[in-house]
């Protein structure tokens, strides 16, 4: 595992943007609204075959709602570009288009609900509606319009971009649906060329441009090159690819060593409010406590003041104004103020009280079953992994024993018959947060967890072609050396237990977790 850990490190310096799953609904953006940009074709084509046999793209129920409608409309623009004359290619998209506009009519008629993904109750609206628009154009070539969709939260959107008020610099990620009155917004600047870290964010700002902007069309052209037409949601993804990787494998005691250069850079992106997913989104508190927490373990700890801008006194928001909570985002927290609490010269002193207030949130915020869930994964086992070893790590025995053995009995109980865990089927991911709940909390080894992890070995050691896409934005998509970092330390904690572990013995409790003694190159 040392040297797939050293591999990933590599990477992780080699391509500073990051590494991400192409995102169909972003890739349906492009083709809507920015049929000049290279790679055109690349992306009808890559939508047209990531299509399902039912109509729909993305995942089941919910989940396919984005998508669809993006794929849906942006094959309607080009229908409505191209030559009426009845060419083959035509053909095929107006078959696609027709099958999709079905599968997305059913899901809008049946009610199904919409997931908690960013800007969703913005995205289906607004795309139903240039949808209806394309149908009047097409003149019922496709037939009558979508069933209705609430429109409330769009029509609200777009008063208040009208007016002269402040509005939540979040938005700019889904800028592409905000229509006209986004426009006139002059907050709106791109970061490092990209709108909101977001390809059809930045391509749609440039439409509204009267004169070309030279970073964002570079933004723009890089990000096809790098993904060959078909473009992601987010990107780049430096600071959040970089911190939740190191953390994940030294977490587990792999002996990782970034260069120099990339530590400083991880330091740099700790403003004073802390730091962002990608250029042009806002500060958050995941990003930023991920990124304390794993320059801290990698002895190069910066005081964590930045996080305290986001305590809402019982528990942390992702971001100011946030709808709801998020339990990763206070997992996350919670091991960064933890780490300090613990070991810097004050902490205990600044940051103790919010560690023990914090993790009876997290202990109160899981389910009966003994699961977590969160709004950032569509997977209970990744909320699970990261709520279990928060606690197993900074909280005290009493607040975190029983939820931790919670957690572990639930896990257990949805192993599936072939050894592997997953919410739709088994994944090498999925299966890999369930090895971290079993393991690597620091619980005794019980022969049913020995047995289980036994059975996870041959899923666990798949190599999976591309890990399928369970991380929320826009639509799912898939950070894919986070997701590899996972897995690697997973087979570390599998091998070394089913090696050594007999009894009641137990794998050491979030290896080094304190001892911040890992250096770099």
């Amino acid at each position: 595992m040392t040297a797939a850990a050293r591999d990933l490190v590599a990477l992780l310096e080699r391509e500073p943007a990051g590494q991400v799953s192409n995102s169909v609904y972003e890739t349906g953006r492009l083709v809507a609204d920015a049929p000049w940009l290279d790679g055109h074709g690349r992306r009808l084509a890559y939508l047209l075959a990531q299509q399902s046999a039912d109509g729909s793209w993305g995942p089941a129920g919910g989940y396919a709602l984005v998508p669809t409608a993006s794929a849906v409309q942006g094959l309607l623009a080009e229908l409505v570009r191209a030559d009426p004359a009845g060419t083959a290619a035509r053909a095929e998209l107006a078959a696609a288009t027709a099958r999709g506009l079905a599968a997305l009519a059913r899901r809008l008629a049946d009610g199904t609900s919409m997931p908690d993904t960013p800007a969703a109750d913005l995205i289906v609206p607004a795309l139903a509606a240039r949808i209806d628009a394309h149908l009047t154009e097409l003149g019922g070539e496709f037939g009558p319009a979508l069933p209705p969709v609430d429109r409330r939260r769009v029509d609200a959107v777009a008063a208040l971009l009208a007016t002269d008020h402040p509005v939540p610099s979040k938005l700019w990620h889904a800028y592409e649906v905000l229509g006209a009155a986004a426009a006139t917004r002059t907050e709106v600047t791109p970061v490092e060329g990209a709108v909101g870290a977001s390809p059809a964010a930045t391509a749609a700002w440039l439409a509204h441009r009267r004169t070309p902007d030279r970073a964002a069309r570079a933004y723009l052209d890089a990000v096809v090159a790098r993904h060959g037409g078909p473009v992601p949601c987010c990107t780049p993804i430096t600071t959040f690819e970089r911190s939740w990787s190191l953390a994940t494998l030294v977490r587990v005691g792999l002996p990782v060593t970034p260069s120099p250069g990339l530590v400083s850079e991880l330091v740099a992106a700790l403003g004073p409010d802390g730091a962002a997913t990608g250029p042009g989104l806002p500060t958050d508190a995941d990003t930023t406590s991920a990124t304390l927490y794993a320059l801290a373990r990698l002895g190069h700890p910066v005081d964590p003041a930045s996080l305290l801008r986001f305590d809402l006194g019982t528990h942390f928001c992702t971001w100011q104004g946030e709808d709801g909570h998020s339990i990763t985002t206070n997992a996350h927290v919670l091991e960064a103020l933890g780490w300090h609490a613990r070991n810097a010269r004050d902490g205990a002193e600044r940051y103790a009280p919010r560690v023990t207030r914090l993790a009876g949130w997290l202990r109160d915020a899981q389910q009966p079953d003994g699961q977590w869930a969160d709004r950032w994964h569509a997977s209970p086992y990744y909320a699970t992994c990261c709520a279990a070893l928060a606690l197993a790590g900074y909280a005290p025995a009493e607040v975190a024993d029983a939820a931790v053995d919670r957690a572990a009995d639930w896990v257990l109980a949805t192993q599936r018959d072939d050894g592997g865990w997953g919410r739709w089927s088994t994944t090498t991911e999925e299966t890999a947060y369930a090895v971290h709940v079993l393991l690597g909390a620091g619980r005794p080894i019980r022969p049913r967890v020995r047995e289980a992890v036994l059975r996870a070995l041959e899923p666990l050691c798949a190599e999976p072609t591309e890990h399928p896409p369970l991380w929320h934005d826009k639509d799912l998509y898939t950070p894919i050396l986070i997701v590899r970092a996972a897995v690697i330390a997973a087979r570390r904690l599998a091998f070394a237990a089913t090696e050594t572990a007999r009894g009641g013995a137990s794998v050491p409790r979030q290896q080094g977790a304190d001892q911040g003694m890992i250096t770099t190159a």
